[in-house]
C-alpha cells in the first residue's frame, strides 16, 4: 500500500508551487484589499472588481525564484520584459560614464511583468545616482533622457556597467536596495519600479549582443550579451 503524504509535506508542496510576493509589495496588496472589502459592502460588484485588482496587485509584486547563469563572460537580463533597443547611446551624464556613445540593451516592463530588477554582472557598486524627471511612456526612446531615473555604475574586471532604472508613464517611484560601495552578485536583487517602466544596461567594450529588438526577456535568467568569443559550461545559482 503506498504511503500517504503527510499535512506537512503537502503544505510543503503547496508552498513550492506559489510564488512569492516581494515585501515592497504588502502594504499595496492590504491597502487594495481593504478597499475591496469596503467598496463590496456598498455595491457587490463593486467588491469583485476590487478582488480582481486586488489579485492583480498581488500578482505584480510576485517574486520569482530565478536561475542565473554564473559565467563571467555574460550579462544577464536585469528585468523581465520586451527587449526595447539595441545600438549605442551616450549614458546619462550622471554616470560618469563619459559621453561617447555605448552599447545599450533596453527592457521594457508592461503592469503585468515582474518588476523585481536583478544585477546583470557580479561586481561592485561604485555610484548610484538618481534624477528627477517626467513620467513618459518608458517605451519611447526620449524617455532616457527625460523620465525620472536612478543609474547604478558597477565595476567589473571587464569595464564599467551602466544599469539604469526608468519611471514609466504609470511608474511613480523607483525603490533600490543596494548601496554604493557594496559588491554584489549576478542575479541579485537591486531595486523595483512600480507599476511599469524600463531597465536600460550600457556595456563597455567589445561585447556582442545575443539579443534582438521584441525579444522576451526574464530578470536573471535571460542571457543579453557576451563578453567574450567561446562558451564556457555554466554553472547556476537559485535566487
Amino acid at each position: 500500500m503506498a504511503q500517504q503524504e503527510s499535512p506537512m509535506s503537502l503544505i510543503e508542496s503547496i508552498r513550492k508551487q506559489v510564488t512569492p510576493i516581494h515585501p515592497e509589495g504588502y502594504v499595496f496588496i492590504a491597502s487594495f484589499g481593504v478597499a475591496t472589502l469596503v467598496l463590496g459592502s456598498f455595491f457587490s460588484p463593486l467588491g469583485w472588481i476590487g478582488a480582481f485588482a486586488t489579485a492583480w496587485c498581488a500578482y505584480f509584486f510576485r517574486d520569482p525564484v530565478r536561475q542565473t547563469p554564473l559565467d563571467e563572460g555574460l550579462v544577464i537580463s536585469p528585468a523581465d520584459g520586451v527587449i526595447s533597443a539595441v545600438g549605442f547611446f551616450p549614458p546619462p551624464p550622471e554616470l560618469g560614464l563619459g559621453v561617447e556613445p555605448l552599447q545599450r540593451i533596453s527592457v521594457f516592463m508592461s503592469v503585468f511583468d515582474c518588476h523585481v530588477n536583478r544585477a546583470p554582472v557580479a561586481g561592485r557598486i561604485v555610484k548610484i545616482a538618481y534624477k528627477p524627471g517626467l513620467f513618459l511612456n518608458a517605451d519611447l526612446d526620449k524617455a532616457s533622457e527625460d523620465n525620472e531615473r536612478n543609474g547604478l555604475v558597477i565595476e567589473t574586471a571587464a569595464g564599467r556597467f551602466g544599469v539604469v532604472q526608468i519611471a514609466g508613464l504609470v511608474a511613480r517611484r523607483i525603490v533600490c536596495f543596494v548601496r554604493q560601495g557594496e559588491s554584489i552578485g549576478v542575479g541579485d536583487r537591486i531595486g523595483l519600479i512600480r507599476f511599469g517602466s524600463r531597465v536600460d544596461v550600457y556595456l563597455p567594450g567589445a561585447t556582442r549582443a545575443l539579443v534582438t529588438i521584441g525579444s522576451k526577456a526574464v530578470a536573471g535568467e535571460t542571457v543579453l550579451a557576451e563578453l567574450r568569443a567561446g562558451a564556457n559550461r555554466r554553472a547556476f545559482k537559485s535566487s
